[in-house]
């Protein structure tokens, strides 16, 4: 297949070089002077759509979305696939797959969960919406790229699926630093702790399968010095676009808010700028009540 590749950085680069390894044709741009392997480099985003059967876009955000769509859309041939793997704002993929239809072409919005090590190791988990047609074209890319895709409905449902999943995250991270914190100040050991909760009602991704507790349970960025596997300002992002879409859904979702203002005064006035959102963990315990 002939694909465009739009955004080659942290998450974009390793997929669209997965993509190349098997035997795709990729033709690739981003801002940045950047080398991937198997990967032929465009002068711009309207060349590496040009011709493509689908076009694949991982982008920051969702201003910076509509402009490379605005370039992009009326270069790409008609029946083609504008595939977004960007994590943005409902509306703006909304207005997107909109002006892309308009256009005679398929529009999917489907953002990731798996980080940088899911890219690289192509397991990464899509959230898909948009057209069943379209859908059915990227299902191979899907299965190069990740270990799953979930058809959410039409578009706007992926990223609506992304937020709400990571809002979920935010939350029990937050809950599960805060028990770790309370169990060390009653005198628990971890090991404990964790073995308890990880098997009892107190189970969740973020105590099972990514311990913020350093040396308990799985390998995770806790061992690593809290380096970012999903940065706590990545996190912040998500849950910022939770709440405005709750904004604008007239939704209420005090803990999620409750989520992105703690996550907010940990990257922004604190010490969680480049560290690992697990990293609430030592925030925590370093802190006391009130």
């Amino acid at each position: 297949m002939k694909i465009g590749f739009i955004g080659l950085g942290n998450m974009g680069g390793p997929m669209a070089a997965n993509l190349a390894k098997a035997g795709h044709e990729v033709t690739g741009f981003d801002m940045a002077n950047v080398e991937i392997e198997g990967v032929t480099l465009a002068a711009s985003g309207a060349e590496a759509a040009t011709g493509a059967e689908v076009v694949i876009t991982m982008l920051p955000n969702g201003d910076i979305l509509r402009k490379v769509a605005a370039e992009i859309i009326p270069a790409m041939s008609k029946g083609a696939v504008f595939l977004d793997c960007s994590t943005v704002d409902v509306a703006s993929a909304r207005a997107v797959a909109e002006d892309a239809q308009k256009a005679g072409l398929s529009a999917l919005d489907a953002p990731v969960s798996g980080g940088i090590g899911g890219a690289s190791g192509g397991t990464l988990t899509f959230m898909v919406g948009g057209d069943d047609a379209g859908f059915a074209t990227a299902k191979p890319l899907f299965d190069i790229m990740g270990q799953k895709a979930v058809h959410c409905g039409p578009s706007g449902n992926g990223q609506a699926a992304k937020i709400c999943n990571n809002m979920i995250l935010g939350v029990t991270m937050i809950a599960t630093c805060e028990a770790f914190a309370l169990a060390d100040k009653l005198g628990l050991d971890r090991q404990a702790m964790f073995d308890v909760v990880s098997t009892s009602s107190g189970y969740s991704w973020s105590m099972n399968a990514y311990c913020p507790a350093p040396g308990v349970g799985p390998q995770s960025p806790a061992d690593n010095g809290y380096k970012p596997g999903f940065a706590a300002e990545l996190m912040l992002k998500d849950l910022r676009l939770a709440q405005q879409a709750a904004e604008e859904a007239d939704a209420d979702t005090p803990m999620g808010q409750a989520a992105r203002d703690l996550y907010a005064q940990f990257v922004e006035g604190e010490d969680g700028l480049g560290r690992d959102f697990s990293a609430m963990l030592p925030r925590f315990e370093a802190r006391k009540r009130g």
